[in-house]
C-alpha cells in the first residue's frame, strides 16, 4: 500500500511525483524529474510494455492503481491518450485521488488547462506541458531533452513551476495560449507525421524507378538531399524552394505526372496537393510569373481525376481493415 503524504503540499518543490501512464513519454519524463532530485513515488500502467518501461527506467519505484498514484504525490503527471485524458482525470478527481493544492501536469500537445477542468474545480493546480519531441520510451531519450522545446500552458499561480520544471527536465519553455493549443499541435503534427508519409512515398517512388541497386538503397540516394532541404528550410523558409515549380518547368511537371499515374499512382493525390501549394507559395512571393503558374496549374487540374481514381482504388476503409 502506498501512503499519502503527510506534510503540505510543496508550492515550488521538490516534489513527490506520481505518473499515470507509464508510456514512453511518462516513464522518460519521470526518470528525467527524478535525476533532477524530486522523488517518483508510484507509477500506473497496465500494458506488459508499460510496466517494462517503468521497471527499467524507474527501478523500485511500486505500479499502482491511478487513484493510489494520485494520492500519493504532490505532482500528478497524466500521460495518458489524449481522447483519454478528460475522463482520466474526471474520474480521480471524482473519487477523491486529485485533491486541494496538487500540481496536475498533463503531457498532450493538444489540450490545454479546459481538460483539466474537473481537477481545477477541486483545487488542483493545472499545467499543460508537451515536448516537442518523438520518443522511444529508453533512456536513449534522456539525453535528447536537454535543449526540447516544451509547449507549456498555465495560469499565473503555476507559471514559476511549470518553468522550473522545464528547467529541471533540461528544456526550454514555449507559452503556448490555451485557444492556440490546438494549432500548436497540428503543426507539429503536420511537420513531423506528414513528413514521414511524404519521405515514405518517394521511397516507393525510388522503387519503382529502379531504384533496388542493393549497394544503393532509396534511403541512402534521398538520404543528402532531404537532410540538405530540411536544414535549409528551417534556415530560410520558402527561400530553400527549388525544382521545377520554382522554374516554371510546365513540361517538367506534365512529365512527373504521367509518369506517376502509369507507375505509383498511390503518391499521386498527395504530389497534387503539395505542388498546388508549392505553386502558391512561389507566386506569392514573386518568383514564379502569374501566367507560368497557370500553365502548371492547368496540368495538376487536368491530373486530379486520376488522382481520385488511384485514391478510390484503395479506400480508406480497407487499409484500416488491414
Amino acid at each position: 500500500m502506498i501512503e499519502q503524504p503527510l506534510r503540505a503540499r510543496p508550492t515550488a518543490g521538490p516534489f513527490t511525483v506520481g505518473v499515470v501512464g507509464a508510456g514512453r513519454v511518462g516513464a522518460v519524463l519521470a526518470a528525467a524529474l527524478r535525476a533532477a532530485g524530486h522523488t517518483v513515488v508510484a507509477v500506473a500502467g497496465e500494458s506488459d510494455a508499460s510496466r517494462g518501461r517503468a521497471a527499467a527506467l524507474l527501478p523500485g519505484v511500486p505500479v499502482a492503481k491511478p487513484s493510489a498514484v494520485a494520492r500519493a504525490c504532490d505532482l500528478l503527471l497524466l500521460t495518458v491518450p489524449d481522447d483519454m485524458l478528460a475522463n482520466v482525470a474526471t474520474m480521480l478527481s471524482a473519487s477523491g485521488a486529485i485533491t486541494e493544492g496538487q500540481y496536475v501536469v498533463h503531457t498532450s500537445g493538444r489540450h490545454g488547462l479546459d481538460v483539466l477542468a474537473e481537477a481545477t474545480a477541486v483545487g488542483a493546480r493545472p499545467v499543460a506541458l508537451h515536448p516537442a519531441m518523438t520518443f522511444t520510451g529508453t533512456d536513449v531519450d534522456l539525453p535528447r531533452l536537454a535543449g526540447c522545446v516544451f509547449g507549456v500552458t498555465a495560469g499565473p499561480a503555476e507559471r514559476d513551476v511549470t518553468a522550473a520544471l522545464v528547467d529541471d527536465l533540461g528544456g526550454r519553455a514555449m507559452w503556448v495560449p490555451e485557444e492556440k493549443r490546438t494549432l500548436y499541435h497540428a503543426s507539429l503534427a503536420h511537420g513531423a507525421n506528414h513528413l514521414v508519409t511524404l519521405v515514405t512515398e518517394a521511397l516507393e517512388m525510388l522503387a519503382a524507378a529502379g531504384a533496388d541497386d542493393p549497394a544503393i538503397s532509396p534511403a541512402d540516394t534521398l538520404r543528402p538531399l532531404l537532410t540538405a532541404a530540411l536544414d535549409n528550410a528551417l534556415a530560410q523558409g520558402d527561400a530553400a524552394l527549388t525544382g521545377p515549380i520554382v522554374r516554371g518547368d510546365v513540361n517538367t511537371v506534365r512529365a512527373h505526372v504521367a509518369d506517376l499515374v502509369a507507375n505509383a499512382p498511390q503518391t499521386l493525390p498527395s504530389y497534387l496537393t503539395l505542388a498546388r501549394a508549392t505553386l502558391s507559395r512561389v507566386v506569392t512571393d514573386g518568383r514564379l510569373l502569374p501566367i507560368r503558374a497557370e500553365q502548371i496549374l492547368r496540368v495538376l487540374d487536368e491530373a486530379s481525376p486520376a488522382a481520385t481514381t488511384a485514391t478510390a482504388a484503395q479506400p480508406l476503409a480497407e487499409n484500416l481493415e488491414g
